[in-house]
């Protein structure tokens, strides 16, 4: 059994730690890994231990493909209604319990508990979303061209499905597979982060509790990745993986998938430009930036990673950018005040700093930052780079952390040409009161997504996805059900 560790702090702390099964959820059972292995979560706030969790190895994992493959038939014919009610009841029980999810989530992960809450809601809502989208399931009938049959085309649960998801949204990342999974009757083995098991039990528990079949969805928490996961990807009963995560991780996955030819659907790194042209309302810019560089102390993959700013309004604003960052508060997520966390690890923060010390030893200047913070815990002081040459590798690869490199362009065609120049294609943002401009610019982007004058793009009824390195597929919106739904055309003879 697990036990709390010395960085609980007072009685909601305790409390939201304790609410929280610690074991496997294999088949509508929580039990302890065979063996009974354990590992530690830990507060990057403090680098003391929360408590420990079960920690699965190859059986574990088959145990959780055998449960998931012996549920998927039943499940495949539960009413479509009903599916749609479970997620709704699982969409209820969130937003009750808001604030335990929440500072659970900033123990584990981090981030301060304002975001937390904001992340609960934005997870509910691919809940409420796919709730909806159960029972609207497309389907077709049609008269063949020569008249002679009928083209009858159903839509089909893909089967037994394997979700990995990140510890920078350990809810969200979450909800965003498992809702449109249930909607469209498939089985589940999740394999959530070693960094973020907490969370992912919780909604496990949420899910058990509004009422979903015992072997629908299987929880296998693991400190061993590649020994739970690669056992999966070579069995034939597996007929779907989604991944979120690096593009290294997601390379090998893609290898492994190939085997059994999987389902596959990714959303990988990024490598976000932010476009600031010069007739940009620079308040509306500065204050979009805060958003798109700042959310989840920069661990997010739509992260603005790198702003690229006309020449003649660059000075004002790096001048203001750095200014407000500034002025923010570090801190454990959970204080009155704070408004950014630790990073997730020391790793983490030693990659960040590699990369502020690359772009200044090429000549950028550190305008504000660029060191990590004292104390215990994981913190990096929020910074902005000013005047960053093009071979930084700042530019060129994901940060994921409170750091903004500012270089310049002179005109449209280099801004556009700047962006692009990458191998990813997740997320871009773009700052112009011109009409005209925007469009264009838009079109010309090599990214899924694009957040035009705004600096936050993700939304639970929005197709989320990249192009090129960042990833295959979408999740969200309409397009979100898509990836867990095959297609069988009936060919009708009369």
């Amino acid at each position: 059994m697990s036990a709390l560790g010395t960085a609980i702090r007072g009685d909601a702390e305790r409390a939201a730690v304790e609410s929280v099964p610690t074991d496997l959820l294999i088949g509508g059972s929580w039990r302890q890994a065979t063996g009974g292995g354990r590992f530690p979560v830990e507060d990057p706030a403090t680098a003391e231990i929360l408590t420990d969790v079960a920690d699965a190895g190859n059986a574990d994992a088959i145990a959780a493909l055998d449960a998931a493959a012996g549920a998927q038939g039943e499940w495949a014919h539960h009413p479509p209604r009903e599916r749609g009610e479970i997620l709704r009841r699982a969409h209820e029980a969130m937003t009750a319990r808001v604030d335990q999810l929440a500072l659970l989530m900033t123990l584990e992960m981090g981030k301060a508990l304002g975001e937390s809450r904001a992340e609960v809601a934005y997870a509910a809502e691919f809940f409420r979303w796919f709730a909806e989208e159960a029972v609207r399931i497309p389907g077709d009938y049609a008269v063949a061209p020569n008249g002679a049959g009928r083209l009858l085309v159903l839509r089909q649960p893909v089967g037994p499905s394997l979700l990995i998801t990140p510890w920078n949204f350990p809810l969200a990342m979450g909800t965003r597979k498992i809702g449109p999974a249930v909607a469209a009757g498939c089985t589940m083995v999740w394999k959530p982060a070693q960094q973020t098991p907490l969370s992912a039990l919780a909604l496990a528990r949420i899910l058990e509790d509004a009422g979903l079949p015992p072997g629908v969805l299987n929880v296998v928490t693991t400190s061993d990745a590649a020994g739970a996961v690669e056992p999966l990807l070579t069995d034939g009963r597996l007929r779907k993986l989604s991944f979120t995560g690096s593009t290294a991780v997601g390379r090998h996955l893609l290898a492994g998938a190939a085997d059994h030819v999987l389902r596959v659907s990714m959303e990988l790194g990024g490598n976000a430009p932010f476009l600031v042209f010069d007739d940009a309302d620079l308040d509306a810019a500065v204050d979009g930036a805060m958003t798109a560089k700042l959310r989840n102390i920069g661990e997010a993959c739509t992260a603005a990673n790198r702003f690229h700013v006309a020449e003649a309004v660059a000075d004002e604003f790096t001048g203001r950018l750095a200014e407000r960052m500034n002025a923010l508060r570090s801190g454990r997520g959970s204080d009155e005040g704070v408004d950014l966390g630790p990073l997730i690890d020391e790793r983490a923060r030693e990659g960040v700093h590699e990369l502020v010390c690359d772009a200044i030893d090429r000549g950028a200047s550190a305008v504000v930052g660029a060191e990590p913070l004292d104390g215990p815990g994981y913190f990096y002081h929020p910074t902005v780079l000013g005047e960053v040459p093009a071979g930084a590798r700042v530019l060129r690869e994901e940060i994921f952390g409170p750091v903004a490199p500012v270089a310049t362009f002179a005109d449209e065609e280099a801004a556009i040409a700047a962006a692009n120049d990458t191998e990813y294609g997740l997320v871009a943002y773009v700052y112009t009161r011109d009409l005209r401009r925007a469009l264009r610019v838009c079109e010309a982007l090599e990214t899924g997504m694009v957040g035009l004058n705004q600096g936050m793009v993700s939304n639970p009824a929005a197709p989320f996805g990249g192009v090129k390195e960042s990833g295959l597929g979408r999740e969200g919106g309409r397009a979100g059900i898509d990836e867990f739904l095959e297609t069988k055309y009936v060919a009708v003879n009369l």
